[in-house]
């Protein structure tokens, strides 16, 4: 059996079923993908899939439809996608082993 391109902790897999169920409208999943932008080069992207591309990469994940953009996904492989909430932030974070190192502001990263 093949591995899953990315993992989904069940923080973030229950953080999307609420995105997705507050949205009102049938899609996908979400879609994950990277964009170059800030210091280190590449940010990572989120958004409603409205259906799946020809392409996409798809990762069912404790009941949830990740599909990866098929450009992000050498840079994506064994990553996990989480959610965190304290006082000061709440977001999804992604532990990507391909990562060779962050900006100082964590808003981007380098392979």
């Amino acid at each position: 059996m093949a591995q899953a391109a990315m993992h989904v902790t069940e923080a973030a897999a229950e953080r999307v079923k609420a995105l997705l169920a507050k949205r009102g409208k049938p899609c996908a999943g979400i879609r994950v993908g990277i964009r170059t932008v800030g210091c280190s080069g590449l940010s990572y992207t989120l958004e409603y899939a409205e259906e799946k591309g020809r392409f996409d990469e798809v990762v069912e994940d404790k009941g949830v439809t990740v599909l990866i953009d098929p450009k992000a996904v050498m840079f994506l492989l064994g990553t996990t996608m989480d959610w965190t909430e304290d006082k000061t932030k709440q977001g999804f974070i992604f532990v990507n082993p391909n990562e060779k190192g962050r900006c100082g502001c964590g808003e981007s990263f380098h392979v």
